[in-house]
């Protein structure tokens, strides 16, 4: 899906935003890529794929583990089987899809729950810390609950979704799922001891081992800020899309917590804990991994904006949550 480039100044101060970032963190490479109004106008890349001698430098093939930015192709997978039936609602019970769940712990969890991250389970799936739907927390064990459920309702996996309704018709070939290292991987940065890294052998899309260009990820929410239409041409369809970047998340008590649809992070009002800038407009969604990878579409200014690192977490002194605010403000001192 080949983009218009013309590179303008306009977003100088979007590159130094996230230069800066790759400075204060843990950062053999960074890149940064702003789609505005169907042009490519800023792309920059720094570093290399390692701190070894003669490391490869980072280029537009470079392929950054993108960490929890994969759950926007899990919504999108999530949105394709409520667009085709295999899932009725999102309001159904998610007992109704797993029945052997334990009924005392899941009674009152719904697919939109999960999808919103406002399920309330442990990740041990034996208790919960607040009911459904009445307050937020980021747990794996929903991810890995709505992988399940679209596996056995549609007989595909995510990647297969993925790759049947995206990648082939867009012709990406740096993005997916791997259970093997590539060359053109750059290597995550990390304490050895961290207990938040694991690696997979599986490529069903289910895990935490997907790596993406950041042109590939451009392209992503280039689709995404689209409606589904490339050219003219309906890649998928419009309903998938806006299921997935749509508000779908329960009334909360607590206006501070963050918003979301399908798993993206949306903004539907300025928020204390949402990692979506203050000055970013209502309708726009965001996608942030613990590599500090992140994808900011603004529909209201056409705008797509993708930021990547190779850092896992956080280094000391640095605090995500301000700098992603930041860098989502930061996008929209450019366009105003």
């Amino acid at each position: 899906m080949p983009l218009t480039s013309e590179i303008s100044n306009q977003f100088d101060p979007v590159i130094e935003h996230v230069h800066q970032t790759y400075r204060a963190n843990h950062c053999s490479g960074a890149a940064v890529m702003v789609i505005h109004q169907d042009n490519v106008v800023a792309e920059t890349y720094w570093g290399h794929h390692s701190l070894n001698e003669g490391a490869r430098a980072i280029q537009k093939d470079t392929q950054f583990h993108v960490a929890s930015v994969r759950k926007s192709y899990i919504g999108f997978a999530v949105a394709y089987a409520v667009h085709h039936g295999y899932i009725s609602s999102i309001d159904d019970p998610v007992s109704d899809y797993i029945p052997e769940l334990d009924a005392s712990v899941f009674q009152g969890t719904t697919i939109r729950h999960l999808v919103t991250h406002t399920h309330g389970l442990k990740d041990d799936g034996l208790g919960r810390d607040f009911l459904p739907g009445e307050s937020w927390s980021y747990r794996i064990i929903g991810i890995e609950l709505l992988c399940r459920i679209i596996y056995e309702k549609t007989g595909l996996t995510v990647a297969q979704i993925l790759s049947k309704e995206v990648f082939e018709p867009l012709g990406f070939k740096e993005t997916g799922w791997y259970a093997a290292p590539q060359d053109n991987f750059i290597e995550v940065m990390r304490d050895p001891n961290n207990p938040h890294w694991k690696t997979f052998d599986t490529t069903d899309g289910d895990k935490m081992n997907m790596y993406v260009s950041a042109r590939e990820l451009a392209q992503w929410g280039y689709l995404h800020l689209k409606q589904g239409n490339i050219r003219g041409n309906q890649i998928v369809p419009q309903e998938i899309i806006k299921l997935a970047t749509t508000l779908q998340s329960p009334t909360l008590k607590d206006k501070d917590l963050p918003q979301n649809g399908f798993l993206w992070f949306v903004k539907d009002h300025a928020a204390k804990h949402s990692e979506i800038g203050d000055l970013v407009p209502k309708g726009s969604y965001q996608i942030l991994g613990f590599s500090n990878v992140a994808l900011l579409v603004i529909p209201d200014y056409d705008t797509v904006v993708v930021r990547a690192f190779n850092s896992w977490g956080s280094a000391a002194g640095y605090e995500y949550l301000p700098d992603i605010k930041g860098f989502g403000d930061c996008v929209m001192g450019c366009l105003k």
